[in-house]
């Protein structure tokens, strides 16, 4: 039995939303927090005497939780078309160390969202023999689409009512631990972004077949028409979230908003998935940038500003968004301080720091269903900790600056 007391001299609350100002200490039994409370009373408990004493530095919090990853992207600008081109053991090994990147950065839970055949469950296998350390992991495996939809290539391909229930028990037998859903076309170059992918009675299936089996589900949607369908048959979170009406325009519709909220739908809106880009090309020197670069500088300001605008009415309207990074994905790297900058940029969008980092957490977790686990610092959860030089409640760039990771109990990093 391993027995240790984490201490420090303050905490964020995430259920709370609060900054907890005073000397804390986190009792932990194995993997399990047991008692979270002022150093004095936690010295009292029967199991203090023998425990190990660690003292965090900084801002203590939950590991972060990332619920939108491709762990066998390069973050290269490799395009999907032709990542599938890979063979699964690259893949399979590239998204192993993709995953212990993201670890080392303090994401202790991620969900993958859509990996080519087989290999997205290998990584959790590998993790599960202790082959390798990786954050606690929820894999969708294959994610479901049409023929020719977006990510057809990765392997669960589904047509009918009938095809898609197989597709779901198939996945399940596979290793799933939740349904992932290419509501409407995306990057895929055989697919369309301005329709719906499956009908109705199509998505309908799908989603009852995974909640009969427990599990849940999360639907890749950039038009507002497969947002819609997706809603009406129980989808349980929408990724990116793109109001866009048939005619390819921005159009926030409150109606479909409001049955969000009404039934708790969360909208996983991947921000900074092109922003990273961005990024690159702006630290670039100027005189280096083709005109091609600088036309695509110039174009995602423009969309940045006009999908604030939507975002502002989210926000407003109550929907909670949850942080999801998307990385490895196109030009997005895993690691670092990448899911970091998702949640920055949840705050570039209107959200307080502290809400930022509840998208990172506790909602995160809530969307992963997974919040009676992670998400939070609580007795009974699993102690997934770290700590961050500064106060990120007031200035969401300190969320950068870990100081430690514990992962399921155990001392990952301590950083001087």
């Amino acid at each position: 039995m391993s027995i240790k007391v984490f201490s420090g001299n303050r905490m964020i609350d995430t259920v709370k939303g609060e900054v907890i100002k005073k000397n804390v200490s986190i009792l932990v039994e194995n993997e399990t927090i047991i008692a979270i409370d002022s150093p004095e009373k936690i010295s009292k408990h029967q199991a203090f005497t023998n425990s190990e004493k660690i003292n965090l530095s900084g801002t203590i919090l939950p590991g972060l939780v990332d619920s939108h990853v491709h762990l066998i992207g390069f973050g290269d600008g490799t395009p999907g078309d032709v990542l599938v081109k890979t063979d699964d053991n690259l893949l399979a090994i590239n998204g192993a160390q993709n995953a212990i990147k993201h670890l080392n950065s303090g994401v202790t839970t991620l969900r993958d969202l859509g990996a080519k055949n087989m290999s997205g469950y290998m990584i959790k296998e590998a993790s599960k023999r202790n082959i390798i350390q990786t954050p606690d992991l929820i894999i969708s495996g294959r994610p479901i689409t049409i023929i020719g939809g977006h990510l057809n290539w990765f392997g669960e391909v589904a047509t009918g009512v009938k095809e898609c229930v197989a597709s779901v028990r198939r996945l399940i037998r596979d290793g799933s631990d939740m349904i992932k859903i290419t509501a409407t076309g995306g990057s895929t170059g055989t697919s369309n972004t301005r329709v719906p992918s499956f009908n109705y009675d199509e998505m309908k299936a799908i989603v009852d077949e995974a909640h009969k089996f427990g599990i849940h589900t999360a639907a890749h949607c950039v038009n507002t028409e497969g947002i819609r369908i997706a809603v009406d048959a129980g989808v349980d979170t929408i990724v990116h979230g793109r109001f866009v009406n048939i005619s390819g325009v921005l159009e926030f519709d409150e109606k479909l908003a409001d049955k969000m909220v009404e039934n708790n739908i969360f909208i996983n809106a991947t921000l900074h998935q092109g922003r990273d880009r961005i990024w690159q090309l702006q630290a670039k020197d100027e005189s280096s940038l083709s005109d091609l670069e600088k036309n695509e500088i110039e174009a995602f300001n423009i969309q940045w500003e006009e999908a604030a605008k939507i975002w502002e009415k989210v926000l407003n309207k109550g929907i909670q968004l949850v942080a999801g990074s998307d990385a490895s994905w196109q030009h997005y790297k895993l690691g670092g301080t990448s899911f970091q900058d998702e949640i920055h940029a949840h705050v570039s969008i209107g959200m307080t720091p502290m809400q930022a980092i509840q998208s990172g957490t506790i909602y995160s977790a809530q969307s992963c269903w997974v919040e009676d686990q992670v998400g939070s610092l609580e007795v009974g959860k699993i102690a997934n900790i770290i700590s961050v030089e500064g106060e990120p409640e007031k200035n969401i760039s300190d969320l950068r600056n870990i100081k430690s990771i514990i992962h399921r109990g155990r001392v990952h990093k301590l950083f001087d």
